[in-house]
């Protein structure tokens, strides 16, 4: 048995954030705004939503976007990929549990991870359900950085919009997970750091520099480890960190500016949601057929893996 990704739904918060007119506030122009941090909006979440509320709406989106919602029934597992839960315990994908009507005899977890969250906790359910022979789960991200930014900071407060996504798993997927690399530099977790009881702090250029690293190497890793190579690859779906960020990778691993979308700039870096929103895009495009995603930030984590249509 294999399981592998069937559909994704998503939800973008509907409110936004102008960020060229905040811009104006804090000394930068819009040329700025657009051509180095890329988001001319940010989505934000209404006040009391919570991460839960934000995964059940991704549900009803792939509740809409699925042909046989049976497809949906008798789900065995549910995991929420958060570093900002409705709280501190319980585990968030117990609250979706509940507000879903999932059965009981659901397992659920949570995994606690950011920007690299999708690739790691993609690669954690599918071990999960194989080992215990499931074949339908769903996996959530949702990480509203609302709650946690100054709306004041200009390096964090122009960034980060309010999302979440939901991947239904099967045992007869569109597309097969390949296989990962994984990587943690923990003696740079104080670039990107949100300590109790204060707002989120973050070190750009620090960032900046860790991906201009790390990135290449650790995609050049995953395609040998999946014995590809870089002409193979229909699209390099990056985590959307920003326009600036894209487009020097881009340029560092030589790739076709065409295979390295930039799709977040209406709403901003969704944190681990950003990949799974891009990747929808793809799902119905059959002439896609290998796509590479990579995820990198908090932590610092870096993750890449190769998706397969069927």
């Amino acid at each position: 048995m294999t399981i592998g990704i069937t559909g994704i739904g998503y939800h973008i918060s509907t409110e936004r954030v102008n960020t060229l007119e905040k811009a104006q506030l804090h000394d930068m122009t819009s040329t700025f705004i657009k051509n180095k941090i890329g988001f001319v909006s940010l989505a934000r979440k209404a006040s009391p939503q919570k991460a839960s509320d934000l995964c059940v709406l991704a549900y009803d989106d792939l509740f809409q976007r699925t042909q046989n919602n049976a497809l949906l029934n008798d789900i065995e597992f549910i995991c929420v990929c958060t570093q900002n839960g409705d709280y501190q315990l319980p585990q968030t994908s117990a609250i979706v549990q509940d507000k879903l009507g999932i059965s009981s005899t659901c397992a659920s977890f949570d995994i606690s991870m950011g920007c690299s969250g999708y690739v790691y906790s993609l690669h954690i359910a599918k071990s999960f359900m194989e080992s215990n022979g499931f074949i339908k789960g769903l996996l959530f991200t949702s990480d509203p950085y609302s709650d946690i930014v100054d709306p004041k900071d200009k390096h964090t407060s122009f960034l980060f919009g309010d999302g979440a996504t939901v991947t239904l798993l099967t045992d007869k997927p569109v597309y097969e997970i390949g296989n990962g690399v994984f990587e943690t530099h923990g003696n740079y977790h104080k670039q990107l750091i949100k300590n109790e009881n204060l707002k989120l702090q973050m070190n750009g250029r620090g960032i900046f520099n860790f991906t201009m690293l790390s990135a290449p190497d650790n995609v050049s890793k995953c395609l040998k480890k999946n014995s590809l190579s870089k002409k193979h690859i229909d699209v390099f779906l990056l985590h959307q960190a920003s326009k600036y960020i894209i487009d020097n990778l881009c340029m560092r691993m030589k790739l076709d500016p065409v295979k390295v979308p930039f799709l977040a700039k209406d709403y901003g870096n969704t944190v681990s949601s950003s990949i799974p929103i891009g990747l929808k895009i793809y799902l119905d495009k059959t002439e896609i057929e290998n796509i590479l995603i990579c995820g990198f930030g908090v932590g610092l984590s870096i993750a890449s893996s190769i998706i397969r249509r069927r």
